[in-house]
């Protein structure tokens, strides 16, 4: 099972702060996914984004999370 967390800060928050937070969060969650860890921020937005992996079925990188697509301009976890 692996595990995914998220936060929307509406005060500014620089992509630092953000993505430490969501990193602790998927930190967390490593009993999770031990495999792997991913973590995305839009600094601008407030977003941040945090995975953990557990690799059961696909273990190549191309289940490496989060998902971005090829212009960067919209991330996924799931």
């Amino acid at each position: 099972m692996c595990g995914l967390t998220g936060l929307w800060l509406t005060r500014g928050s620089s992509a630092d702060h953000l993505g430490d937070c969501a990193g602790r969060m998927a930190e967390a969650l490593v009993h999770r996914g031990p495999d792997d860890r991913g973590v995305w921020v839009d600094a601008g937005a407030g977003l941040a984004l945090g995975f953990r992996r557990l690799s059961i079925l696909v273990l190549s990188t191309a289940g490496h999370q989060p998902m971005l697509t090829v212009d960067g301009h919209y991330a996924l976890v799931l």
